[in-house]
C-alpha cells in the first residue's frame, strides 16, 4: 500500500481526511490518541502495515502481521453525550460487515458487539477508546482489525480466525481498494447512528448472535441465556435462564456455534 493510492478517488466526506500511512507503529488508535490530545480534526485516519502493539479488547494483543490486514484507527469528535460510545462501535461493525458484503460478496455478519464474522469465524475486530468531557464525548479513537490477506493464524486463534483470502477461495485481495470501501461504509453507518440515536435495523439482520444461547462473563458475574433482540441503543436483550429480560452492554460474550 502507499498513501497516494490510498487517498486517490476516497468517497467519504471526512474519514480518511487527512491519512497517515506508516510503516509501522505501536498501536494505530496509540497514535490517534496521541494526535487526538494535539487538535487534529475529526477524520484523522492512521494506518500502518504494522503494529508493534497492537490491542483488542479486554487487553488482548491484535496479531498484526506485515503485508496482510488493514491495520487502522480514525478519529471522532462528534457532539454526543458519552452514553453513546457503544453505538459508535457496533455501527462501525455494521460498516465493516457492508463492505465485506458488497466488496466481496461474502456472507459476512456481526457477532454482537464488535466482530464481524464469516462462515463463524472472525475477521475483524474494532475497539474504541474515548475521552470524555462533562458527561460529553471530547473524543472517541475507533480502531479497526481486518484479516484480509493472512493465510495462515498462530496456534491460539487459528480454530476461530479466517481472513477475506481464505473465504474468497485463496483469491488475494486488494486491500487498497477494500480499505476505501471500509471507510465510506463505516462513515455512512456512524453518522447514521449519530443522527438517528438508534441502531441501524439492519444490524439486527445481519447480528448472527440472536437468536442463540450466550455466555456473558461480566467481572465474576456469569450470564446464561439467549439472544433475544438489540436495543435502540444497541443493548443485548437476554432471556435469563429465570426468563428474566436483562440488558447486557459490556462483557466477553460466548455465543453457542461460534466462539
Amino acid at each position: 500500500m502507499n498513501k497516494t493510492e490510498l487517498v486517490k478517488n476516497l468517497k467519504t466526506d471526512y474519514l480518511g481526511k487527512p491519512l497517515i500511512y506508516t510503516d509501522c507503529v505501536d498501536s494505530t488508535n496509540n497514535e490517534v490518541k496521541r494526535l487526538a490530545k494535539k487538535g487534529c480534526p475529526q477524520g484523522t485516519t492512521v494506518i500502518a502495515e504494522r503494529q508493534t502493539s497492537g490491542k483488542g479488547r479486554f487487553g488482548r494483543v491484535w496479531k498484526s502481521p506485515v503485508g496482510t490486514g488493514l491495520w487502522f484507527s480514525f478519529l471522532l469528535r462528534p457532539e454526543a453525550d458519552f452514553s453513546k460510545i457503544s453505538g459508535i462501535t457496533l455501527a462501525a461493525g455494521l460498516g465493516v460487515c457492508r463492505a465485506v458484503r458488497n466488496f466481496m460478496g461474502l456472507d459476512a455478519k456481526i457477532k454482537w458487539p464488535n466482530d464481524v464474522i464469516i462462515n463463524n469465524k472472525k475477521i475483524c475486530g474494532i475497539l474504541t477508546e474515548a475521552a470524555a468531557e462533562a458527561d460529553k464525548i471530547k473524543y472517541a479513537v475507533v480502531g479497526i482489525g481486518i484479516n484480509v490477506n493472512n493465510r495462515n493464524f498462530p496456534d491460539e486463534i487459528k480454530e476461530k480466525a479466517t481472513s477475506l483470502t481464505i473465504e474468497n477461495g485463496n483469491i488475494p485481495v486488494d486491500r487498497t481498494e477494500f480499505f476505501k470501501e471500509v471507510l465510506f461504509y463505516t462513515e455512512k453507518c456512524i453518522d447514521c447512528y449519530l443522527e438517528n440515536h438508534i441502531i441501524p435495523e439492519d444490524y439486527k439482520v445481519l447480528c448472527a448472535t440472536l437468536g442463540r444461547n450466550i455466555t456473558v462473563i461480566r467481572g465474576k458475574n456469569v450470564l446464561k441465556g439467549i439472544a433475544e433482540d438489540i436495543s435502540e441503543s444497541g443493548d443485548l436483550i437476554v432471556t435469563d435462564e429465570n426468563r428474566n429480560k436483562v440488558l447486557v452492554n459490556s462483557g466477553e460474550v460466548t455465543v453457542q456455534g461460534i466462539y
